[in-house]
C-alpha cells in the first residue's frame, strides 16, 4: 500500500467514510436505480438533473446549484485552518445524459445484486458512487485540505460531445483553473483513464439533379459519388501508434429504387489519441470527398454534383502524466481496494478537462458491468463499495486532510 495514502487511510474520520462506504451499500443501490429510471435523453436531461440536485442537497453538498447550461453543481468546502483560502477544487463529476432518445423505454429491474436496464451502469452508477463520496465526506466530518467541487453534468454521450464537461472547465465556467479533475464513469475497478482519446465527426452530403434511373442514366449520381470516396477513406493507410481510426459509420440517400437521388450522405467517425492525426484526418476526408465529386461530375453527363462537408463532432484529445500526484492517488486507491490498476485510453469527459489544461482522470465506479449502449445494459454489484472505496480515496489522497 502507498505509505501516504496509508497515513490518510488512518485518520479517524477518514476510517469512518471508508466504513460508511459499505454500510450505505443498499442507499447508493437506490440512487443508482432511481436515477437510472428517469430518463435523460441528449439535450433533455433537466428531469434528471433536479433529482440528481434534490439528493445532493440530502447527502450534504453545500450550495447545490444549476449552472446557465444544466450542470448540476455542489461544494465540499476545505476545512478551515492551514488550508489555503481560494485553493482550486478538485472536480469530481459524472454525466446526466444517456445515449438512449425519448423514444426508448427505461425500466429498471432487480434480481438480487444484479441490476439490468439502459443506462445503469453508464453513468447511473457514476452518478450514485458520487453521492455516495459525498455522503461519506460529510457524515464523517472528513477534513479535506482541498475543496471539492462537485458536478453531475449533460452531455457526455454522442453528439452531446462533452458540452456539460467543456462549459464546466472553460472560460468562464466553475471548474475553470481546477487543481484535477475526476469523472466517474460506468462500472469496474482496474481501470484509470489518462489519456484522452480525440474525435472528429463529420456528415458528408452529395446532390445532384436526380432523374429516372432509365431515361436520365449516365448523369451524375451522388451515390455513386460518395461510394468512391467511402473506397478511398476505407483503404486509408491509418497508425497504430499513436492509435488511429477511421470509421463511416452511416449512410444513406435516394427516394426510389428506380430512381438516381438527388441526395446522398454519409457520416465518418474518426479517433486517435493524437490532435495531428485526427488534423491529417479530417483533412483526408475533405479531400477525398472533394476528388470523388470531381471523378464523378467528370465520369458523368449532366450538370455537376455539389458537396456538403459538415464537421458534427470534436472532441480533443489530451493525456494526464502518468507521474501527477492525481494519476499516484487514483492508481494506489485502486492498489488498496486490491486491484492491479491499469492506465488506458477513452474518450470521457475528462478529454475537456485535458484539453483545458487540468489533470484529470475517469474512473469506473466498481462492480461489473455489460452491454453499455444497449437496452439490456446490465450491472452487478460484486465489488460495488470498493468502486466508492477507490473514488473516496482518491479524493482524499489527493486533496489531502488537515492535520
Amino acid at each position: 500500500m502507498d505509505a501516504s495514502l496509508a497515513s490518510l487511510l488512518r485518520h479517524p474520520a477518514v476510517a469512518r467514510a471508508s466504513a460508511l462506504c459499505r454500510e450505505h451499500d443498499e442507499r447508493t443501490l437506490a440512487s443508482q436505480i432511481e436515477l437510472t429510471s428517469i430518463p435523460a435523453p441528449p439535450f433533455a436531461e433537466a428531469a434528471r438533473a433536479r433529482r440528481m440536485a434534490e439528493l445532493l442537497v440530502e447527502a450534504g453538498a453545500a450550495d447545490v446549484r444549476t449552472d446557465d447550461l444544466g450542470n448540476v453543481l455542489g461544494d465540499l468546502p476545505a476545512a478551515p485552518g492551514q488550508a489555503p483560502s481560494g485553493r482550486a477544487p478538485l472536480v469530481l463529476s459524472a454525466h446526466l445524459d444517456t445515449v438512449f432518445g425519448a423514444e426508448v423505454p427505461i425500466e429498471v429491474t432487480r434480481e438480487g445484486d444484479s441490476l439490468r436496464g439502459p443506462g445503469i451502469s453508464d453513468d447511473g452508477r457514476g452518478l450514485a458512487v458520487v453521492l455516495a463520496v459525498v455522503l461519506a465526506l460529510r457524515e464523517a466530518g472528513v477534513p479535506l485540505a482541498r475543496p471539492v467541487l462537485v458536478a453531475a453534468n449533460v452531455g457526455e454521450e454522442g453528439l452531446g460531445d462533452l458540452r456539460g464537461a467543456r462549459h464546466l472547465v472553460g472560460p468562464g465556467g466553475q471548474g475553470h483553473g481546477a487543481a484535477g479533475f475526476i469523472s466517474v464513469d460506468g462500472g469496474g475497478l482496474d481501470r484509470v483513464v489518462t489519456r484522452g482519446v480525440g474525435s472528429r465527426r463529420f456528415r458528408v452530403t452529395v446532390r445532384g439533379t436526380g432523374g429516372h434511373s432509365w431515361q436520365d442514366w449516365g448523369i451524375c449520381n451522388p451515390i455513386h459519388a460518395l461510394a468512391g470516396a467511402v473506397r478511398q477513406l476505407a483503404s486509408s493507410a491509418l497508425p497504430a501508434d499513436p492509435r488511429t481510426t477511421l470509421t463511416v459509420a452511416r449512410w444513406g440517400g435516394g427516394t426510389s429504387i428506380n430512381a438516381i437521388p438527388q441526395t446522398a450522405w454519409v457520416e465518418v467517425d474518426t479517433r486517435s489519441t493524437s490532435e495531428a492525426e485526427l488534423e491529417r484526418l479530417e483533412g483526408a476526408v475533405r479531400s477525398e470527398a472533394a476528388r470523388a465529386l470531381a471523378d464523378e461530375s467528370a465520369r458523368a453527363s449532366g450538370p455537376s454534383l455539389t458537396l456538403e462537408l459538415e464537421r458534427v463532432g470534436r472532441r480533443a484529445a489530451g493525456a494526464t502524466d502518468p507521474e501527477h500526484a492525481l494519476v499516484r492517488a487514483a492508481v494506489a486507491a485502486t492498489e488498496c481496494v486490491g486491484v492491479k490498476p491499469a492506465l488506458v485510453a477513452s474518450s470521457t469527459d475528462a478529454n475537456a478537462a485535458m484539453a483545458a489544461g487540468i489533470p484529470a482522470v475517469t474512473m469506473g465506479g466498481g462492480g461489473e458491468a455489460g452491454l453499455a449502449h444497449t437496452t439490456e445494459e446490465w450491472y452487478r454489484n460484486a465489488g460495488g463499495p470498493e468502486g466508492v472505496l477507490r473514488a473516496l480515496w482518491t479524493v482524499v489522497g489527493y486533496c489531502g486532510i488537515e492535520p
